[in-house]
C-alpha cells in the first residue's frame, strides 16, 4: 500500500496543494486568513478533497469548513501556532538531506537516552535541548529518544494526549525547532528516536471524527476509541497513519520511531497494518542512503513483532522488553503490587539476563493466564531494556525515581547490571546523575469534561496497584515544575561520581565485544545463596559479574575465586562514592571482594587469556 501524504504539500516557493480526507462531508471549503477567503475544494475518489493555494506566507492560517459548518484545523496540520483550538499554519522548512549519513547507525549500537522536551531544560524547548546534546555524546549515549512532540493541548503534557499527530508542539519550537534539533544531534553523530502514537489521539481538540471514520467505537483502548484499521473506511485511515510514519522519517530525518503501545492497534485484517508499514519502511531502506528503524512498545511479550513476514511475523526491527525492569525492580524494592506480583526473586533476574522475556509462555499470576511466547533465535540487540523510563516512574503514585526508593549502594549495583546486560540499554533523563527529582504525570487541559475524566481514570489506575492515597492532580502545575531536571533537590551530593560511573560503564560496554556484541550473545546467570553470578563471553574472552543486593551477603563468589580472574570495576570503590578501597590495575579477583565482600556490590571481572 502506498502511504501518500495528506495535508499541505508544497508545490513552489509560496504555493501549496491541500489534500484532506473527509468522506463524511458533501462539500469542503478551504478557509484562509487573514481575509477569511474561502476556496471550494474539488472532490476526488474515496472521499478525498483537493485544492491549491498560492501567495502563502508564514503568517497564513487556514482551516476547512465541512458542509457549511464551523471551521476546523487540518487533520494533517503541520503546525498549530495557536495550539489545538487554533487554525493550521504552513511549514516552509526543507526536508533534511538524506545524503547526510551522520547519526545513521545500526540499532545494534544504540544506547538510548529518553527525554521529555518540556522538562529536560529550564526553557522546555527543542532549541534548549539541542544545546545540551554534547553532554549526552560525552556520556556515551548514541541515540536520543524524544517523548512525543505531536501537538497537544496547553503547554505541559507527556505528549500522549496529542491531537494533531503530524504537527510539532508549538511551545517546543514547532517543525523548525525539531529539524534544528535533529541536525544538531546528527552533527554530534547522535541518532534521533521519536516516540510516535499511532493507536489513539487525545480528546481535547481532536477534529478527526468530524472528517471521517478515523476511529471505531467498537474497539476501545485505555485512552478512548481505537484507530480504525480493519473496519469500513479503514483503507484511507491506514494511509493516514502510515503516511505519518514516513512524514517523520522523510521531513525530519528521524532515524528510528518508537511506536507506542502497538498492542492497542486492533487489526483483524489478513494484512495487518503494522506489518504493511514495516515492509514499506524496509523497502524504503533498500533505496535510501539513510536507513530508518521501527521499534515497538508492547506488553504482549510477542516475538512475532520482530520475526520476518516469511516466518509469520511483522518484520519490525526492535521492541521494548519490560520483564528485565520488572524483575530487577521487584528484587530491589520488594514491591509486589500490580504486575510486580509476577516477579520478586533473584531467580527472575537471572532469567531476565538470559532471555528478554521472563514470561515466554509461563503462567502469569497477575494476568491469570499464560503470557508471552519464545524469542529464541532473535539477537539480543533487538530488545530495549530500562531500569527507569517515563512509564515506570511517572505512573507511580508518587512519581518516585529508583534513587528515592533504594539506598545508593544498591542503586549503583542495579545501574551497573542494567548497562552491562545483553539488551540495548535505555537511560531516562536524570538517571545518569542519580536524580531524586520525581517525574510526575502532568497535563494542561482546558475542557472541564476532559479534566474530570482524566482524574477519574488516574484514580482507577492506581486502585489496580492497591494504592489508596490521594491521587495527585495532573492539572496542578506544581507537578510539572517539580519534574524539571533542575528542580530543587534533583541532584544528590554523589551526582558527579554517579555520572562518572555511568560514563565508565558505557565506555566498557562500547569497547568490549563480549559486552556489546552485534550477535546473539546473552548471559549465563546463576543464583548462589543471596547473590547473582553472571558470565558473558565470546571465544577466548570471558567476563563475569558478581551481584550482591543484600546487606547481609558475605558468602564468597566461588565461581570466580581462582587464578586468572581480575577485578576491573567495583561499585564499592571510593571513586564511585563507595565505602570500599580503590581497585588496583589488574588486581586478582580473589584478593578483592570475592572473599571479603562489601555489600551491596557489583563486581566486573575479566579472565586473563
Amino acid at each position: 500500500m502506498p502511504f501518500d501524504p495528506v495535508g499541505p504539500i508544497r508545490d513552489g516557493p509560496d504555493r501549496f496543494r491541500l489534500v484532506v480526507w473527509a468522506p463524511r462531508a458533501e462539500s469542503v471549503a478551504l478557509v484562509v486568513t487573514p481575509g477569511s477567503e474561502e476556496i471550494r475544494l474539488d472532490r476526488r475518489a474515496h472521499g478525498y478533497f483537493e485544492g491549491e493555494l498560492s501567495g502563502v506566507t508564514p503568517a497564513t492560517r487556514y482551516g476547512f469548513r465541512l458542509d457549511g459548518g464551523p471551521v476546523r484545523a487540518d487533520p494533517a496540520s503541520r503546525s498549530q501556532p495557536e495550539g489545538v483550538h487554533g487554525l493550521s499554519a504552513f511549514d516552509f522548512g526543507e526536508p533534511l538531506d538524506d545524503r547526510d549519513r551522520a547519526g545513521a547507525r545500526s540499532l545494534a549500537h544504540y544506547v538510548y537516552y529518553e527525554l521529555h522536551v518540556g522538562t529536560w531544560t529550564p526553557e522546555g524547548t527543542l532549541g534548549a535541548a539541542a544545546r545540551r546534546l554534547p553532554e549526552l555524546a560525552d556520556l556515551g549515549v548514541t541515540a536520543v529518544e524524544l517523548m512525543p512532540v505531536g501537538q497537544f493541548p496547553g503547554r505541559r503534557n507527556w505528549g500522549y494526549d496529542g491531537v494533531f499527530p503530524w504537527a510539532v508542539q508549538n511551545t517546543y519550537g514547532g517543525p523548525d525547532g525539531l529539524r534544528s534539533f535533529v541536525a544538531s544531534a546528527h552533527a554530534l553523530d547522535l541518532s534521533v528516536v521519536l516516540d510516535v502514537v499511532l493507536n489513539h489521539l487525545g480528546p481535547e481538540g481532536n477534529v478527526l471524527p468530524e472528517f471521517g471514520p478515523y476511529f471505531v467505537e467498537a474497539n476501545r483502548t485505555p485512552w478512548g476509541p481505537a484507530v480504525n484499521l480493519d473496519g469500513p473506511g479503514s483503507e484511507e485511515g491506514r494511509r493516514y497513519w502510515g503516511g505519518l510514519v514516513f512524514h517523520w522519517i522523510g521531513r525530519f530525518g528521524i532515524d528510528a520511531l518508537r511506536l507506542d503501545a502497538v498492542h492497542a492497534l486492533v487489526d483483524r485484517s489478513a494484512r495487518p497494518f503494522l506489518g504493511e508499514v514495516a515492509q514499506a519502511v524496509a523497502e524504503r531502506n533498500r533505496r535510501a542512503r539513510r536507513p530508518a528503524w521501527l521499534i515497538a512498545e508492547s506488553d504482549l511479550n510477542d516475538a512475532r513483532l520482530l520475526k520476518s513476514p516469511a516466518s509469520g511475523g511483522f518484520g519490525l526491527m526492535a521492541q521494548w522488553a519490560d520483564d528485565f525492569h520488572h524483575a530487577l525492580h521487584a528484587a530491589l524494592t520488594g514491591e509486589r503490587a500490580g504486575y510486580y506480583a509476577d516477579f520478586g526473586s533473584l531467580a527472575d533476574v537471572a532469567v531476565a539476563l538470559g532471555r528478554p522475556f521472563v514470561y515466554d509462555g509461563r503462567y502469569s499470576t497477575y494476568r491469570g493466564r499464560r503470557h508471552g511466547n519464545s524469542p529464541e533465535g532473535l539477537a539480543a540487540w533487538r530488545f530495549v531494556s530500562a531500569l527507569q523510563n517515563h512509564d515506570q516512574i511517572g505512573n507511580r503514585l508518587g512519581g518516585e525515581r529508583l534513587a528515592a526508593l533504594v539506598p545508593y549502594e544498591r542503586l549503583k549495583v542495579a545501574v551497573a547490571l542494567h548497562l552491562l546486560a545483553p539488551w540495548r540499554p535505555l537511560i531516562f533523563q536524570g538517571e545518569e546523575w542519580a536524580s531524586r527529582a520525581p517525574f510526575w504525570y502532568f497535563t494542561d487541559h482546558s475542557e472541564p469534561a476532559v479534566i474530570a475524566g482524566l482524574r477519574e481514570g488516574r484514580r482507577r489506575e492506581f486502585e489496580a496497584f492497591g494504592w489508596d492515597r490521594p491521587v495527585p492532580d495532573p492539572q496542578d502545575p506544581r507537578y510539572f515544575e517539580a519534574s524539571r531536571w533542575d528542580a530543587p533537590g534533583a541532584l544528590p551530593p554523589e551526582a558527579a561520581a554517579h555520572r562518572s560511573l555511568v560514563r565508565e560503564l558505557l565506555r566498557l560496554r562500547r569497547s568490549t565485544p563480549a559486552l556489546d556484541s552485534e550477535g546473539s550473545t546473552t548471559a549465563l546467570a546463576w543464583v548462589e545463596d543471596d547473590r547473582l553470578e553472571v558470565v558473558r563471553e565470546l571465544p577466548a574472552d570471558r567476563w563475569g559479574f558478581v551481584v550482591r543486593l543484600s546487606d547481609r551477603s558475605v558468602a564468597p563468589a566461588a565461581r570466580f575465586d581462582r587464578p586468572g580472574w581480575r577485578t576491573v570495576l567495583d561499585t564499592a570503590d571510593p571513586r564511585w562514592g563507595g565505602p570500599g578501597r580503590p581497585v588496583g590495575p589488574g588486581e586478582p579477583a580473589a584478593d578483592r571482594a570475592i572473599r571479603s565482600p562489601t555489600p551491596p556490590q557489583f563486581l566486573l571481572l575479566h579472565e586473563a587469556g
